[in-house]
């Protein structure tokens, strides 16, 4: 899932509930990387998800290669849930 805001920010976000506790960062940019990452996203199918205030919350406490702070547990949670009943349609 791209966590993203409608043009300036975006965070590449994995979670394998067998693999991992929380949610991976597997990417973030900001400008031209992150549209970037959403093209890259777009051309394999993989939702982008807009959220303004909750990508820019989460922008400068991410890091790559790292799960995310579980302070933004909650709010990722809601949008995989969103993500995958999409995808169950």
């Amino acid at each position: 899932m791209i966590l993203a805001n409608p043009t300036h920010y975006a965070i590449a976000l994995r979670y394998d509930q067998g693999e991992n506790d929380a949610p991976m960062v597997l990417a973030k940019g900001k400008d031209l990387i992150a549209l970037r990452i959403r093209e890259i996203a777009e051309k394999h199918r993989i939702e982008v998800v807009i959220d303004k205030a909750l990508t820019r919350a989460m922008y400068d406490h991410v890091e790559v290669d790292r799960a995310i702070p579980a302070e933004f547990y909650r709010a990722v949670a809601n949008l995989l849930v969103y993500v995958i009943t999409r995808k169950g349609r």
